[in-house]
């Protein structure tokens, strides 16, 4: 699958070794993931991806024209599986599916950044990748409905204690998500060139999540 404001990087370096014992793990959060109740909006929660299952929903979203800067317009739902099932083996990054009100309603996918974006920023102890994907809306668009579901992915990276920062690298052109990206707290740190896109690499951290929030939870 194809790649997919906080505040500076800090001029602090850190050792290679320290990033590698203290990284995130994405594929085993030490804290769990509790559902998460807006009070306006209803209860959202996250599952893992079962590859086999969840593959024609998937495929449905990815494909959809609203999703091209996922880049799998012309994916089968073979392809799709495959993908997902090549994830699931994977110990770098993990996709979960998101629900709103017990329905599928979007995909996160969490990773290590080291993986995609070693080559382009200082990697530090606590950083964790992602990239998330709102399903096209089938009727009338509910307002706050994709900044709550961006919390709730906020929420529950940052429930994992050993999580500083989060990283993400929209495409340059995907304007929408970097104004929803901005609104919780991730800054564009520099534009990055990646095999499939332009991207503006963005970090959110901790303290900056929070503010963003007003200090809510």
């Amino acid at each position: 699958m194809p790649s997919r404001s906080a505040e500076p990087l800090d001029a602090q370096t850190t050792d290679l070794d320290d990033v590698l014992r203290a990284a995130p793990d994405p594929r085993r959060p030490e804290a769990p993931q509790p559902k998460r109740v807006d009070d306006r909006l209803g209860t959202f929660a996250l599952r893992p991806v079962d590859a086999v299952a969840d593959a024609p929903l998937l495929h449905g979203w990815l494909t959809h024209p609203k999703s091209v800067f996922w880049q799998l317009g012309h994916a089968t739902v073979e392809q799709i599986r495959a993908e997902f099932s090549a994830i699931a083996d994977a110990t770098d990054r993990e996709a979960l599916l998101g629900l709103y009100e017990g329905r599928p309603l979007f995909l996160m996918e969490r990773y290590d950044p080291r993986t995609e974006l070693g080559d382009h920023y200082p990697a530090q102890a606590g950083d964790i990748g992602m990239h998330f994907l709102v399903a096209p809306a089938e009727g009338p668009p509910i307002h706050g409905l994709t900044t709550s579901v961006l919390t709730t992915i906020m929420d529950s990276l940052f429930a994992d204690p050993s999580v500083r920062r989060i990283v993400v690298e929209p495409d340059v052109r995907n304007t929408q998500v970097q104004v929803l990206n901005a609104a919780v707290g991730f800054g564009v740190l520099k534009t990055i060139t990646l095999p499939t896109k332009q991207a503006a690499l963005s970090i959110c951290t901790r303290a900056g999540y929070q503010a963003a929030r007003g200090g809510r939870r």
